[in-house]
């Protein structure tokens, strides 16, 4: 795909939705983290539900710790590997405890040596609360990635560093929202809404459904 048409895709992403935002709902980059960590093969939808619960009773890493384990299982053991994602959940909050004052550092080395946090999440923390020009590619921006044109790569590696080296720098913020919902809502990837999509005619995807 030539520079011309990324651009103007990004062009109409951002004119069809100029703020867009995670669908994760949070108030600060703690409750982002956690919200992410259990979004791991989980809804959005799925997490909101548990942290509507969780986040007014605890949502720093002191308040979770005083929940204890028990306590915060029974707020998310609606979500996939609720055991798991506890566990870590807690680890977590020790080390954002005794090493990083409660706050959640800004530094991917930092975040990534949480327990829950790899690089997606990361960069989804960086991009979302600290507004970096990070690129979390999941399931969506790879399949988008690869099915338009966009950046196609064999691994979510090779799309996220093709992203951020050819996505034109005014777009780079958003970037990481405009794929994931155009993914979610449009490019989904059985049946993409190709008649209806508004980058249809700039799309190279060769088998596409316009009925």
């Amino acid at each position: 795909m030539n520079a011309a048409k990324r651009r103007e895709i990004f062009e109409r992403l951002r004119a069809g939705n100029p703020n867009p935002e995670t669908e994760l709902n949070y108030t600060t980059p703690f409750e982002l983290l956690i919200a992410v960590v259990l979004s791991a093969q989980a809804t959005d939808k799925s997490v909101n539900k548990a942290t509507a619960t969780l986040f007014p009773v605890a949502n720093t890493p002191r308040a979770i710790l005083d929940l204890g384990e028990e306590g915060l299982k029974s707020h998310i053991r609606t979500i996939g590997l609720f055991n798991s994602k506890t566990a870590n959940i807690i680890k977590t909050c020790n080390i954002l405890l005794a090493h990083h004052n409660s706050a959640v550092p800004q530094q991917r080395r930092e975040l990534e040596a949480l327990p829950g946090v790899g690089r997606k999440t990361a960069n989804v923390i960086l991009n979302t609360a600290f507004g970096q020009p990070t690129m979390a590619v999941d399931t969506h921006i790879f399949r988008v990635s690869n099915r338009t044109g966009i950046a196609p790569g064999k691994n979510v590696l090779e799309v996220e560093k093709r992203l951020l080296r050819t996505i034109p720098k005014e777009f780079l913020h958003d970037a990481h929202h405009w794929l994931i919902l155009h993914g979610r809502y449009t490019c989904i990837a059985r049946t993409p809404k190709c008649g209806s999509c508004i980058i249809e005619d700039l799309c190279e995807y060769r088998l596409k459904k316009l009925d």
